[in-house]
């Protein structure tokens, strides 16, 4: 939705940048509130709930490694099922693509320490936001305690790994100058 709506405001964006970024930021929270409220999760969300299990003796400290790698490789594989479907779908075009080649190009030149300190921050608003939805008591406010975290953390320009194993691909699909290791 957020490729797709923000990718359309190309021209307007030539005029204000920060609106197409504003937009993006705005609508990228759905992809958060469908996972959560279906009961899944993501891998940004599984730091947080693995280390609460640890500290409250849940779960062993063991069991963490074995705990991300399967959140990740979820998250990784359903990414790129997403992906590949978008473009077999032939949604990947256009304006579309265009903001996902753009998207994909500027993540991957992006300076590795930098990149992982906007990860950092990334993460602790996604965890935030996984707090606040699980806080929350009804529907209403699981969205709100989902929606800002998620729209700051995009406004903000911080690095989130799920989402990023879904727009580097994408803009691969759609002609982005990006190899799979670029994008390791």
């Amino acid at each position: 939705l957020s490729m797709v709506v923000a990718g359309g405001l190309a021209d307007a964006a030539e005029a204000n940048p920060t609106i197409q970024t504003f937009v993006f930021a705005a609508l990228f929270p759905v992809n958060l509130l469908i996972i959560l409220l279906s009961g899944g999760i993501l891998y940004t969300g599984t730091s947080a709930s693995v280390a609460a299990a640890v500290f409250e003796r849940k779960s062993h400290w063991i069991n963490i490694p074995r705990t991300f790698s399967v959140a990740w490789m979820g998250n990784m594989l359903g990414a790129l099922i997403f992906a590949l479907l978008i473009e077999y779908c032939d949604m990947n075009e256009g304006l579309t693509a265009q903001l996902a080649v753009k998207v994909a190009e500027k993540k991957i030149k992006a300076d590795f320490l930098k990149t992982t300190i906007k990860g950092v921050g990334c993460n602790w608003m996604v965890c935030m936001a996984v707090f606040l939805c699980g806080q929350a008591q009804d529907m209403t406010g699981k969205m709100v305690g989902i929606w800002f975290p998620i729209s700051a953390f995009v406004a903000i320009g911080f690095e989130h790994i799920p989402a990023n194993m879904f727009m580097i691909p994408l803009g691969m699909l759609a002609g982005a100058d990006v190899s799979v290791l670029d994008m390791l």
